[in-house]
């Protein structure tokens, strides 16, 4: 499995804020994902018409049946495209807080916080509940891996949650997997 260091996610740091951004990579391959489909969906149409082989039906069928479903992801998919998209903005410290364009979460008003798979579209999205009942969703387009999202979280946030939080958050994260894979330990 191919894992590049999680500081590729870092874009700058300056003075205590840290910029959460995307790789370059994961850009082409939401790319080849989005617009791969979509090219081979129109193949399979323009072949399918052409009546020249015994499986031009499927060949036609699977092309009309797909085509709508990767032109929705793709749809879905296109904000994530724009270069320099900044994710989410930690500022850490006692008083830090996670920013992003739906607003403003301090680290010791965090009740839970979790990467959730919206089943409409599959992008993944960073969900943030706090004690005063606000939720704060943060698109990540699926440019962000579970397991960096995890080590982001448990690196820059973890150390100034409150005491609740970090237990749900213990209950939530498996140490031994980012130990193993992303060579990740929490410093104590």
């Amino acid at each position: 499995m191919l894992r590049v260091k999680m500081e590729r996610y870092i874009l700058k740091a300056q003075n205590v804020c840290m910029y959460v951004c995307m790789y370059v990579c994961m850009y082409v391959w939401l790319a080849l994902a989005t617009v791969g489909f979509l090219i081979g969906c129109i193949i399979l149409i323009i072949n399918g018409l052409k009546f020249e082989l015994s499986y031009s039906l499927l060949y036609l069928g699977g092309g009309l049946i797909f085509t709508p479903f990767y032109i929705y992801i793709t749809l879905w998919a296109l904000p994530g495209f724009l270069p320099g998209r900044i994710l989410l903005t930690i500022i850490p410290g006692e008083r830090g807080s996670i920013e992003s364009k739906k607003g403003k979460v301090f680290f010791d008003h965090i009740q839970n916080i979790h990467l959730i798979r919206n089943p409409l579209n599959f992008i993944n999205d960073v969900v943030i509940e706090t004690f005063d009942d606000r939720i704060v969703k943060i698109r990540t387009y699926k440019l962000l891996d579970d397991l960096d999202y995890q080590i982001i979280v448990d690196k820059f946030t973890y150390p100034y949650m409150n005491e609740n939080a970090k237990k749900v958050w213990d209950r939530q994260v498996n140490l031994e997997k980012l130990q193993d894979i992303a060579k990740y330990k929490r410093a104590q």
